[in-house]
This record gives C-alpha cells, sequence and structure tokens, in this order.
C-alpha cells in the first residue's frame, strides 16, 4: 500500500534535520519512501490513500519502553501505597488468580490505550505471556515481550517455579512473529527476587538465545539497601557480575543510583528507563536522569503498569520527566524539551531493541509515526515545536497512528481492535478479580 501525507510540518527526531516544514511524506508498503517539499511530484508514485496535513504535526511514534499491559484489570486498585506493600500484600495476590483470558483482554485494552494516546512500540514484562502475546499480536503495535523462566507465586507461601524450558519455547514460538513486530526478551524481575545462580542462568539462556533481558532495578532506597547488606554492592554490580549486562539490556528505574552504578551502566550500553509517574506515585523518588543524560546513558520513558501508574499515557510521562528534573534541582535548564522528546521517541525506540528502524523518521526507516492535530486551543500559537509536544500537548490530540505503513487510528478511530467488545471483557474480568 502507498499512503501520501500532504503538506505537514515534521518533527524528524533525526540530529541532522529535526524539523521539516510544509513536507510531503511517501509510505510505500511498511516503509517511508520519501519526505519533499510539499507539492513535489515524485515519479512514479501513485497512492493509495491521501491524508491531509493541514494543522497537522508529523512525529514518530512514543514508545513505552517498561510497561505491564494487562495490569490494566488493576487499574485503581492498590493506591497509595509503598512499593513492596503494594507489591506483596495487594499485587501479588491478585496476579496469583489471573487467567490466560484475563490477560488476553487486558493486554488488548492496554494496547487500545496506547495507540489511542500515539504510543507505537512498547516493552512488555508479565504473567502468563502466551495470553499476552495472543492479545497483542493482531492490533498492528510493535511489542518487545519478555517472559520470565521463573514463576513466582505468594498463595500459600512464596514459591518459585523453574520454567526455563517454557521460556525457551516461548522465544522460538514468538520472536519474529506479527511481520517481525514482535520482539522477545527475557524477563528477569530483580535482584531481589532472583537469586545469584538463577541470575547467572537467565544471562545464559539471553546469551544462547541471541536475545537481551527487561529487568527492575534500583526502584527503592529499600533495594539498594538489602542489596549491599546481603551481597556488599549494588544491584547494577550484581548485574555486571553475574552477566546480566553481557546482552542488551531494558533497566526500568534506576532510581536509587549513584556515579558508580551510572559508570556501570554507560560501560555495558545498558538503556535506563525513567518512570516518572508510577516512581512518584509510590514515593519510589526520581531518578537522576540528567547525569544520566550528561554520562551519555541511553534513557527512554516507560509509564510502568496502571496498576502503579494508573494510566498509559506517554505523553504525561514525557511532560514529567521534563519538570521534575528542574524542580529538583531548582534548574530550569536540565532535561530540555528536546531531551525529552527524544527519550520518548528514538532513545525508547534503541531502549526496546528496534532502533535501526524505528523512532526517526527519514527515507528508508519503517513508517511508524503519529499525527496530532494542532489546531486546539491550547495550542496556539505554536512558536516552538517541541516546547507544544512536551509542555502542550495531550493524548486526545492524536490524530492518526501509522505502524509498519498501516492505519491502525485515524480521526481517533481504531481500525485493528474492537474498542467496546475489549472494555466489556476487561470489566468482567477485573470484577472477578478482585472480589
Amino acid at each position: 500500500m502507498k499512503i501520501l501525507i500532504e503538506g505537514i510540518d515534521i518533527l524528524t527526531a533525526d540530529p541532522a534535520e529535526e524539523l521539516v516544514r510544509n513536507a510531503d511524506i511517501g509510505i510505500t508498503d511498511d516503509r517511508i519512501a520519501f519526505i519533499v517539499p510539499s507539492g513535489t511530484n515524485v515519479p512514479g508514485f501513485i497512492p493509495d490513500r491521501k491524508i491531509c496535513g493541514k494543522n497537522m504535526l508529523a512525529m514518530p511514534g512514543m514508545v513505552n519502553a517498561h510497561t505491564h499491559c494487562a495490569m490494566t484489570l488493576m487499574r485503581n486498585a492498590a493506591d497509595d501505597l509503598p512499593l513492596h506493600k503494594w507489591l506483596f500484600e495487594k499485587i501479588f495476590p491478585i496476579e496469583d488468580r489471573l487467567t490466560d483470558d484475563a490477560v488476553y483482554w487486558g493486554t488488548r485494552l492496554g494496547a487500545a490505550e496506547m495507540i489511542k494516546s500515539g504510543t507505537t512500540a512498547i516493552a512488555d514484562m508479565y504473567l502468563h505471556m502466551e495470553a499476552a502475546a495472543r492479545g497483542i499480536a493482531d492490533t498492528g503495535i510493535r511489542v518487545n515481550l519478555s517472559k520470565s523462566p521463573l514463576e513466582f507465586h505468594s498463595e500459600g507461601g512464596f514459591k518459585v517455579l523453574d520454567v526455563f524450558d517454557e521460556c525457551r519455547k516461548f522465544f522460538n514460538d514468538w520472536n519474529g512473529e506479527s511481520e517481525g513486530r514482535i520482539k522477545v526478551y527475557i524477563e528477569v524481575h530483580s535482584t531481589y527476587l532472583f537469586d545469584r545462580p538463577s541470575l547467572i542462568r537467565s544471562s545464559e539462556l539471553a546469551k544462547e538465545l541471541g536475545t537481551g533481558i527487561h529487568i527492575h532495578l534500583l526502584e527503592t532506597a529499600r533495594e539498594r539497601k538489602e542489596s549491599f547488606e546481603k551481597h556488599g554492592k549494588s544491584p547494577v554490580g550484581i548485574c555486571a557480575e553475574t552477566g546480566i549486562f553481557d546482552v542488551p539490556v531494558i533497566g526500568a528505574h534506576l532510581v536509587h543510583i549513584d556515579e558508580d552504578d551510572i559508570k556501570i551502566l554507560k560501560q555495558y550500553g545498558v538503556s535506563a528507563v525513567h518512570n516518572p509517574t508510577s516512581n512518584l506515585k509510590l514515593g519510589s523518588g526520581i531518578s537522576p536522569v540528567h547525569e544520566m543524560l550528561k554520562a551519555g546513558v541511553n534513557v527512554a520513558l516507560g509509564t510502568d503498569g496502571t496498576a502503579s501508574n494508573n494510566n498509559l499515557n506517554m505523553f504525561e510521562e514525557m511532560h514529567l520527566a521534563a519538570l521534575i528534573q528542574k524542580g529538583v534541582a531548582q534548574d530550569p535548564e536540565l532535561v530540555t524539551a528536546r531531551q525529552a522528546f527524544m527519550m520518548a521517541t528514538a532513545n525508547g525506540s534503541k531502549a526496546v531493541g528496534f532502533g535501526d528502524e524505528t523512532g526517526v523518521l527519514k527515507p528508508g526507516m519503517k513508517a511508524d509515526l503519529i499525527l496530532l492535530d494542532m489546531d486546539k486551543p491550547h495550542l496556539c500559537p505554536v512558536n516552538d515545536l517541541f516546547s507544544a509536544v512536551v509542555y502542550s500537548a495531550q493524548a486526545s490530540d492524536v490524530d492518526t497512528v501509522i505502524v509498519d505503513g498501516n492505519i491502525l487510528m485515524e480521526k481517533r478511530e481504531l481500525k485493528t481492535i474492537d474498542e467496546e467488545r475489549v472494555m466489556y471483557e476487561v470489566r468482567k474480568h477485573s470484577e472477578l478479580l478482585l472480589k
């Protein structure tokens, strides 16, 4: 299919040319064929669809680099609690009652919410991942799915099950599926739930499969304190020592890190995922994003799950990421609008393993982009596009979403998900889980 987007301004996320005014974007099948001045005749290009770009802005799709899609089932169900109490006393008992069917529908709802808010790629780590994969495979979204080689159950005392072989099967069944839009990593929940032998085995499994690892790291001060008491070092140091960092790593949170941790992250090329809303809501703290950026660490953004956020709105995360560093340091120059924009787009694509082909709008790249309706009172006037997107735009301003050259939403209407059916099913399953 050939699509022509006419007369549109573009924030490309390409440092070589960040802003293109009044351009036409040509899409052939799954890739951007050209970006040219509007009205330019491109020989041989006859579009099947034309989209008017008047009063619109094109930009790379947002990347939610750390989430738990099916936690939509628990939205608003366990709030105003510290992380360990929230996790062990509230969330784990609910998760013991999860079913494949519940996770399937919860994942579809998460995909619907994210598409409607301009997210085109995600990194999802959770439970019942076969059901999650089925739930998201036909939505059109690009996804990094992580399955754990260990299962944790809190019912009848905390139990750990070895499912390394199931993890291998999941990788072989799903990696590269949905025309390459699905990538599979290994989930290592944390260094406090995995012991040292399990961390080593998990790193070896990732190397065996030629894939990466998605892990929670240093989300709380308690995690850091207990790690030093037990191991004499930070979880970041433990990961380096056990081989976790020998493969591509998505490191979620990284709130309570020091200078030595940051040096290790940079040394191993770990991508750090900042989750400002979740970290604030759980009282976990604020990640030193500015220090990581200054050190050259790839910093992306994530929402975490809706049980700790309570939405999947990447515009909120981008907005907060630009604000809270300034407030904490009392320095308005920290984390600029441009940096926050890059964290939500190009940096995120790199973090979740799709950076070679997505995250930047230029010819030859995958056609993963969103169109914002800029004809809104809160976006008038637009004096600086980076500032407009980061400080003024809302998720509801997303008009059109395209992934792999496929239109997933147009004029706010979802094309691949039955929104009404999904919401009905999630309400039903959530009621059963929480009663």
